[in-house]
């Protein structure tokens, strides 16, 4: 069996570990340090690691991966093949010369559209109809590297990041295993990417949070979608910060002020974005759970009139 380094770090990437190791043994695993979470800030794991540990995988989490004792480390493991999956860090030239066969990357996007952290977030948020996987050698340049492999889904109108990301996920797993036995034998090809038709996907900023319901009505709800379940597109009601977490087109129009509550509706409330009626079907006010927003504006009828932005 080959010697397998796998790099990979949130829940996107534990289903693709799984699998790989399964079908052909994991030697080492190496992750993102863990870090502090919740109120009670408790040093926790990041999933892959952890499921490292329920595999009896060697774990390894260094701060740093171009560091020379990373490199030792990995060197250690004489590997014949890395494999990727939002590992979090860029990997230095070294490090993607060390295995015979290369560092091969699971990237959830067909590229070279969507390069970098966030592709499933950004390409909801874009309106795309379609997305889907690359398996690519990695290079030293951002999501560069030559694709081995790609298959694409449609993104539909009820996707949001948190389904396509599953979807992807599962993907992600078949397509690198249909591809990995090409790799291994050296029968594979690859073809380079065109590199002016690249976009990128940087990691949602807090400003990419805050919604403009100025903006069309379409592009409103592809940015509460792109942010559904995390981190959660936000507006203001009052001094207080409104997470929207569901919404529907309507495709009413209306003449009221962009952010302005129009209205109680059987699944939640009535905003107008753009020159748009949107109805809002799940929401989170601050210091609250997350809820219904037909739970949320039962009690709160008198917000009619009142606005969002």
């Amino acid at each position: 069996m080959p010697n397998i380094i796998f790099m990979g770090t949130p829940d996107f990437s534990v289903p693709i570990l799984k699998d790989l190791n399964a079908a052909y043994g994991v030697d080492l695993v190496v992750s993102q340090p863990d870090k502090p979470v919740g109120r009670k800030r408790i040093m926790t794991p990041p999933k892959v690691a952890a499921a490292a540990n329920e595999l009896d995988i060697e774990v390894y989490q260094p701060e740093n991966i171009k560091d020379e004792e990373a490199m030792r480390k990995l060197e250690s493991i004489d590997p014949d093949i890395i494999v990727t999956a939002a590992y979090g860090q860029i990997l230095p030239k070294a490090l993607l010369e060390l295995p015979k066969h290369g560092a091969v990357n699971v990237h959830a996007s067909l590229l070279p559209k969507f390069r970098g952290g966030a592709p499933i977030h950004h390409a909801v948020m874009a309106g795309a109809e379609k997305t889907g996987i690359t398996i690519m050698y990695m290079a030293e340049g951002l999501d560069s590297g030559d694709i081995i492999s790609q298959r694409e889904i449609p993104i539909l109108e009820e996707d949001d990041t948190g389904a396509l990301h599953d979807k992807l996920s599962r993907l992600g797993s078949e397509l690198l295993l249909q591809t990995l036995p090409s790799i291994l034998e050296g029968s594979n090809e690859s073809i380079p990417q065109d590199h002016a038709s690249a976009t990128y996907s940087p990691n949602i900023s807090k400003e990419d949070e805050r919604l403009d319901l100025d903006r069309p009505a379409q592009e409103v709800f592809n940015h509460i979608r792109g942010l559904s379940p995390f981190p959660g597109a936000y507006t203001k009601l009052g001094d207080k910060r409104l997470k929207i977490y569901g919404a529907k087109l309507t495709g009413e129009k209306t003449a009221k002020p962009a952010g302005e509550i129009l209205g109680v509706h059987d699944e939640g409330f009535l905003v107008a974005a753009g020159d748009e009626k949107l109805l809002i079907t799940e929401v989170q006010l601050a210091g609250k759970k997350r809820t219904s927003a037909k739970e949320f504006i039962q009690n709160r009828r008198d917000l009619v009139g009142q606005s969002l932005g």
